[in-house]
């Protein structure tokens, strides 16, 4: 049944990408390890994702360049997290600094509870541009329900990104 989810929301994705690739996107592709910090050792996996941002809904604010980022992740144990929020863009050259706070719905499948469905993803993102429109990142996320689930133990995650605007 999730695996039916799964494939229905990436060829939705899939579809929604190309019918936005002519006016620009973002598209990125990542995958890494959930629930670096496991002290139990029972619930670290691997995580493959999938995240979109449109270049054309940046807004440069006093506060650096904003834009909306939308994604979702699938891990080794079933575990699946669909969000949306915002993410911040700080530049030195070709290196990019990218924090980012996204809200979504976390499915636990076989793996760590998190205590609610509602949950929220911290994230600090450090990328490389290394061709023209690419980006190699190395991330770092938080994800808890602070404290408005039955349990919050929260999970750290790291993961390594590909991206490429269209």
């Amino acid at each position: 049944m999730k695996f039916k989810l799964l494939i229905s929301l990436l060829s939705s994705f899939i579809i929604f990408v190309h019918v936005q690739a002519e006016q620009g996107t973002d598209i990125s592709f990542y995958t890494g390890t959930f629930d670096v910090i496991d002290k139990e050792g029972d619930d670290q996996t691997t995580l493959f994702g999938i995240e979109h941002k449109n270049p054309n809904l940046f807004r440069d604010t006093l506060l650096g360049k904003f834009k909306p980022v939308t994604g979702g992740f699938l891990t080794g144990n079933s575990s699946v997290y669909l969000y949306t929020g915002i993410e911040g863009q700080y530049g030195i050259g070709p290196l990019k600094i990218l924090p980012s706070f996204t809200p979504g719905y976390y499915e636990k499948g076989d793996g760590k509870d998190l205590g609610s469905v509602l949950e929220f993803k911290s994230e600090v993102k450090i990328g490389l541009d290394i061709f023209e429109n690419s980006k190699i990142s190395y991330s770092y996320s938080h994800i808890s329900n602070n404290d408005w689930g039955d349990t919050n133990p929260g999970t750290d995650n790291q993961h390594i990104t590909f991206s490429k605007n269209f």
